[in-house]
């Protein structure tokens, strides 16, 4: 079979600090209206300064905005993803990263993405925005060799493991999680370090009180945000293991490994420890591997894309780990219905209240499948790519172009 080959890569972005229009979701998430939970005293690195300690937004967590990247190929097919890059991200793919992409075949992904990771190690510093640019990047040239193909990305990676998806949801409320038939869900801390015992005591009674609303075994989590140290992050495990904590999570900054292998050590028996949202490269992964946590926790489009998360998957079965994706919708899904080691997924509540569910990425893609029940089954993504679309009704603003 003749493949075609790439002829164009286009960069857009919404949201964020130099956008017209503010508090619209979309690939960054955290770019919501006010008001809303994911804003509303969350525990972060930055909450030791009063200034900061309500709302993430204060601190600038929603000044990247979404970065949408397209790819259309020489017979007129199209693939795009979405990721959290914004304008910054606009500007690297357009005025960098398109020399690695254009004119070549739509199944040179692998060296695409080689020719990406090598290209920008004197400025990406291992991850952030420029691994965020990388991994839309990435993403979307899976889609495109999916729609090219008529075949579903879960296809091309080797084919489903298991009928269906089950969901444990991230958000304020886990009973009404519970109600929706998820799993399990995972609470936001609100306090740290800073607020010494007393804020170990308040993180206790929202557990206690959670514990007592949704029973004995329905899953409880603490998502910690970079926020704690590993005296605290030790002391608020062992406070909440009598009410079945399942795990805790991302407790400090990414590159603390010493501390991720030390709360291994002391945490009490049953009690889990994930984190790796935050780490951005395959080398960070396989350190983050050896300090014997039991959850990796990559984001697909924060990570290097659907190419290094396959990577980071092999690094984890091999240690007997898991790897459960930070919640990223349709790129998670694709990947993780492939993998033998990712036996439930991440499904982030973006509703403001987290007392519906509203596609994670809305209002930017159509078509983005939600969970029924907790759990979203095999046969709803066997359309080509991804499966969705981009909804060309928002107001795209692309801001170079080469």
């Amino acid at each position: 079979m003749s493949l075609p080959t790439i002829k164009h890569v286009r960069a857009f972005f919404m949201g964020g600090a130099t956008a017209k229009n503010k508090g619209q979701g979309g690939g960054d998430y955290h770019d919501q209206g006010g008001g809303h939970w994911i804003d509303d005293h969350i525990a972060t690195p930055m909450s030791k300064y009063k200034e900061y300690e309500q709302s993430r937004q204060s601190f600038g967590i929603n000044v990247l905005g979404t970065l949408v990247v397209e790819v259309e190929a020489s017979d007129g097919t199209t693939g795009f993803a979405i990721s959290t890059a914004g304008e910054i991200g606009c500007f690297i793919v357009e005025n960098h990263l398109s020399r690695f992409i254009e004119g070549k075949r739509v199944d040179d992904i692998k060296l695409i993405h080689d020719q990406m990771i090598n290209s920008t190690h004197y400025y990406s510093g291992g991850g952030g925005v420029v691994m965020n640019t990388i991994s839309c990047v990435d993403l979307a040239l899976w889609d495109l060799f999916g729609k090219v193909l008529g075949q579903p990305v879960y296809s091309l990676l080797g084919g489903a493991v298991r009928d269906e998806i089950k969901f444990y949801a991230t958000g304020s409320r886990p009973d009404l999680a519970k109600e929706m038939g998820f799993i399990g869900g995972k609470m936001p801390t609100q306090w740290g370090p800073h607020d010494g015992d007393a804020g170990i005591r308040r993180e206790v009674e929202r557990i206690k009180d959670m514990r007592e609303k949704v029973g004995p075994d329905f899953w409880l989590m603490w998502d910690c945000w970079m926020s704690q140290d590993v005296n605290y992050a030790v002391k608020l495990a062992h406070a909440c293991a009598p009410y079945n904590l399942k795990w805790i999570e991302e407790s400090f900054p990414a590159a603390q490994y010493d501390n991720y292998a030390e709360l291994k050590r002391q945490v009490p028996a049953g009690v889990m420890v994930s984190t790796g949202e935050h780490h951005g490269n395959l080398a960070a992964f396989r350190t983050l591997s050896e300090t014997g946590i039991d959850i990796m926790q990559p984001d697909v489009g924060w990570c290097g894309g659907i190419t290094t998360l396959l990577e980071i998957a092999a690094i984890a079965k091999s240690r007997g780990q898991l790897v459960v994706p930070h919640g990223s919708s349709v790129y998670s899904h694709h990947a993780v219905i492939t993998f033998t080691n990712t036996p439930f997924s991440e499904f982030l509540m973006t509703s403001p209240k987290a007392d519906t569910i509203r596609p994670q990425f809305d209002p930017i893609l159509l078509g983005e499948p939600v969970p029924e029940n907790g759990r979203i089954s095999k046969e709803t993504l066997t359309k080509p790519g991804f499966g969705v679309e981009l909804n060309r009704d928002i107001a795209l603003e692309r801001p170079y172009t080469h």
